[in-house]
C-alpha cells in the first residue's frame, strides 16, 4: 500500500486491529499482523504447508535480492505455493484464473517494526476473473489461507 490510502490503511491497522486480525485493504488484499519476525513467519508458513501436503513452489527474499545489488529493503519474503486439487477448478471455472496461481502469501516488516502476511483475497479473485458456479471452492480457499495465516501468526 503506498500514498495517503495506504497510509491510513495502516495506520487503522496499528492502532485498531489485534496483531493477529484480518484486515482486507480494499484492493483484494488480506492483511494478517504477526507476532514473529519475517524469517520466523516464513519458517513456520512454510512448516504449515509441509505438514498439509500444500506444494511449496519458491522461497523468494526480497531483502536478499535488495542487498546483492548494494541496496537495501526491509525484511521482505514471498512464499509461492498451491494445490491442484483446488487451484486446477478454479481455472476450469475461468482459464484467466492461472494468471493469480499459484497463491502467494507476502511476508513483511513495515517501517515501525510491524510484520505482516499478505495475500490476495479469493473472493475479491473470484469477482476478479468473474468465477461463477465456484463459490464452494473459493469459500473453501479463504478459510483454508485464512487458517494458514493465523496459525503462522499467533504466538
Amino acid at each position: 500500500m503506498s500514498g495517503p490510502r495506504g497510509f491510513l490503511a495502516a495506520l487503522v491497522c496499528v492502532f485498531v486491529m489485534p496483531m493477529n486480525a484480518l484486515a482486507s485493504d480494499g484492493d483484494g488484499l488480506v492483511w494478517v499482523g504477526s507476532q514473529h519476525s519475517v524469517a520466523s513467519t516464513t519458517d513456520r508458513l512454510q512448516a504449515i504447508f509441509k505438514s498439509k501436503g500444500v506444494t511449496l513452489f519458491a522461497r523468494v527474499d526480497h531483502s536478499a535480492g535488495a542487498r546483492s545489488i548494494g541496496q537495501t529493503l526491509l525484511p521482505t519474503q514471498l512464499l509461492i505455493f498451491g494445490n491442484p486439487k483446488l487451484g486446477t477448478p478454479l481455472m476450469q471455472c475461468q482459464s484467466s484464473m492461472a494468471i493469480d496461481l499459484p497463491q502467494k502469501m507476502l511476508i513483511s516488516e513495515d517501517a515501525q517494526g510491524n510484520v505482516w502476511i499478505t495475500y490476495n483475497d479469493p473472493v475479491y479473485l473470484a469477482k476478479r476473473h468473474n468465477l461463477p458456479g465456484c463459490d464452494a471452492v473459493i469459500s473453501k480457499i479463504a478459510k483454508v489461507l485464512s487458517g494458514f495465516s493465523k496459525a503462522a501468526a499467533s504466538p
